[in-house]
């Protein structure tokens, strides 16, 4: 993990879950790490944890459905640390329930956090990334856009939506930048929190309870694609637990 230390990593999403699990575990391995999330007491927490270990952090409250939000995480990445070199996009959202239900504004929050979310970040940090003529895209997707059930197809269009951009990014991207999708299975989160009461809802969280992995394995599957040589592009890691079908 030594080409971790020393980078600049920004995450959103960054005060629980997968997002914090990451934060904790780059700033172990020396990253200087920016965190980003729409609770500041959280994002706070994290960070003091960080420090409290040895590690470098700062922390910005933003909401990545704002694209100058997004904008002022990048900027303040860069001012505090004199650059960007990892934007992490991490956070989403996942209120499921079947289209019948017609949830249109749930409808509206995933496009706007799991897609348009990550748009933002790349309208922030691309420029960035080009002047520096380094960076690294690492995007959190998900299992559910690799197959597809009933309660899930909006957020599975979400998530394969930003599969094809990730690509189309990568293609775009040349030599000198790097682009990776991670895509979680079952995660012992606050996911299925989110979601309308009901069955699903229940059943969602009978399955995370049976079976679901730790945030933290997550984290190691990001900082591991972190880790490669600057040459080196891991274009997907799918990481999901054994018991998953």
């Amino acid at each position: 993990m030594e080409n971790i230390n020393g980078k600049v990593v920004a995450i959103t999403g960054a005060g629980s879950g997968i997002g914090r699990a990451t934060a904790l575990a780059l700033g172990r391995h020396g990253a200087r790490v920016v965190l980003g999330g729409r609770g500041l007491d959280k994002i706070d927490a994290v960070a003091g944890e960080i420090r409290a270990a040895g590690g470098m952090a700062a922390c910005r409250q933003m909401d990545v459905r704002d694209r100058a939000s997004m904008q002022a995480l990048v900027d303040h990445a860069c001012a505090t640390f004199g650059r960007l070199d990892v934007l992490v996009a991490n956070a989403g959202v996942g209120p499921l329930s079947t289209l019948d239900d017609l949830r249109e504004a749930d409808w509206n929050d995933m496009v706007d956090v799991n897609f348009k979310g990550v748009l933002n970040g790349i309208g922030a940090a691309l420029p960035v990334f080009r002047r520096q003529d380094a960076g690294h895209f690492v995007t959190v997707v998900s299992t559910a856009g690799l197959r597809v059930v009933p309660g899930m197809a909006v957020y599975a269009a979400t998530k394969n939506a930003v599969r094809t951009l990730l690509e189309g990014l990568r293609q775009e991207a040349g030599p000198s930048l790097r682009v990776t999708g991670v895509s979680p299975g079952y995660v012992r989160t606050a996911f299925g929190d989110a979601m309308p009461d009901g069955p699903m809802r229940d059943a969602a969280i009978r399955t995370m309870e049976a079976i679901a992995i730790s945030p933290e394995a997550v984290a190691r599957a990001i900082c591991f694609a972190i880790a490669q040589p600057d040459d080196v592009d891991i274009g997907d890691i799918v990481i999901r637990p054994t018991a998953q079908g």
